[in-house]
């Protein structure tokens, strides 16, 4: 009997797989548990409808992705910080003041966690780092720190 999986179930398959199963099996166990429902016109209907829109998201955030990448690539991002003597920072600039800034001076909202920065950011100076929009998609920003104007 054909069914469609509507839950994981460990060693037949995963959610919204169609698999073929005993009668029994299904009848028995499948069924009673809502773990699958039987493969009737409906239900195949349903899967290709579920598949078709998660191809289409996927589409949708890639192209979005993109186009991010290409608002952000190689920019300058200014940000401005007070330090000691010797050009050394009180505190660092963290992921979150770039996210911040990046949203300000180009209007682009980026997820503090989806931006690497190569060690710690705690001098003047221009700072190379990569911002992870999606899987496979990154831009390249530089961040630089200057002094604040008191």
């Amino acid at each position: 009997m054909k069914v469609v999986l509507l839950e994981d179930i460990k060693g037949s398959g995963k959610k919204g797989e169609l698999i073929n199963v005993s009668d029994g099996y299904a009848r028995n166990y499948l069924f009673p548990r809502k773990l699958a429902k039987e493969a009737n016109a409906q239900a195949m209907n349903e899967l290709k409808n579920a598949e078709d829109a998660k191809a289409y998201k996927i589409k949708a955030d890639t192209d979005a992705a993109k186009q991010t990448a290409e608002k952000i690539d190689g920019k300058n991002v200014k940000l401005f910080a007070k330090a000691g003597q010797g050009g050394r920072l009180f505190g660092s600039v963290t992921a979150k003041e770039i996210a911040e800034e990046l949203k300000r001076q180009y209007k682009v909202d980026v997820d503090k966690r989806k931006i690497v920065i190569e060690g710690d950011i705690k001098a003047f100076g221009t700072y190379e780092c990569e911002v992870k929009l999606y899987s496979g998609i990154s831009a390249k920003l530089y961040a630089v720190v200057g002094e604040k104007e008191n």
